[in-house]
């Protein structure tokens, strides 16, 4: 079942905790970027160390928490990685330099050195995105966006609803399944599960939609319960992050 993540008080009180969530947004798509200005794989492994040892010492995220959430990511990573490395078109080039044959399967150096950029960078994206997600609160990071970045209010908390909406789905798909069963219809798959999941999506947006507009969402200036304000930890963690990121690409 999709379920928001929870922060612990630690990793609220921690350095990238109490950082702006737009800073660390920025620095993420920051980061994204450059790695598309990199063909080599290294850049994207120090990018994807440093992010994690950052999340494990300045987001104080727990080391179990954060493994159980990269694994299957890892592996989809690994994955991308061989099958770029078995079915590359360099493999047929007969020009490239061939570093082993599997049965009528050749395998070349070229293959492997793009295989290998691509699983670094897929990793690096997967990590960065893991610690930004497990040391920022949904709610900060929109409130954030409209007090810091001036997005409209409307458009920015409805986004949060619809995000804390998610595991409300899975409730009812099983609510759902469960109420089959009871019927004697069988608890698996079937096409109507999806009618009955539109219809209680439709229900739930029309009761969102009416308490936003009961609470005035739109209609001019709001007063803020949980300001956020620039700070010594912006600086530091936007100046280091890109210093990182000059070091890793650009030297």
């Amino acid at each position: 079942m999709l379920t928001p993540i929870d922060l612990s008080g630690a990793q609220e009180r921690s350095l990238l905790g109490r950082t702006s969530p737009l800073v660390k947004l920025a620095l993420a798509v920051a980061w994204l970027i450059g790695l598309v200005l990199t063909v080599e794989a290294g850049p994207p492994l120090l990018l994807a160390a440093v992010a994690l040892a950052a999340g494990l010492t300045l987001g104080r995220i727990p080391w179990a928490r954060l493994a159980g959430g990269l694994a299957l990511l890892v592996a989809a990573a690994a994955s991308i990685a061989l099958s770029n490395f078995l079915f590359s078109a360099s493999n047929t080039d007969p020009t490239a330099t061939e570093l082993a044959r599997i049965g009528p399967l050749r395998v070349t150096r070229e293959a492997a050195e793009v295989a290998a950029a691509l699983g670094a960078r897929v990793l690096a994206i997967i990590s960065v995105g893991a610690v930004f997600a497990q040391t920022t609160d949904p709610t900060r990071l929109v409130d954030s966006l409209v007090l810091q970045a001036r997005l409209p209010g409307r458009f920015a908390y409805g986004a949060l609803a619809a995000y804390q909406a998610l595991p409300r789905l899975g409730e009812d798909l099983a609510t759902l399944r469960q109420a089959r069963r009871i019927r004697g219809l069988g608890g698996g798959w079937h096409p109507r599960i999806l009618v009955g999941l539109l219809v209680r999506a439709i229900r739930h947006a029309d009761q969102l939609a009416l308490a936003m507009d009961a609470r005035a969402f739109g209609s001019g200036p709001r007063t803020t319960f949980r300001p956020i304000r620039w700070g010594w930890p912006d600086l530091a963690v936007g100046i280091g992050g890109l210093v990182l990121l000059w070091l890793a690409v650009f030297r």
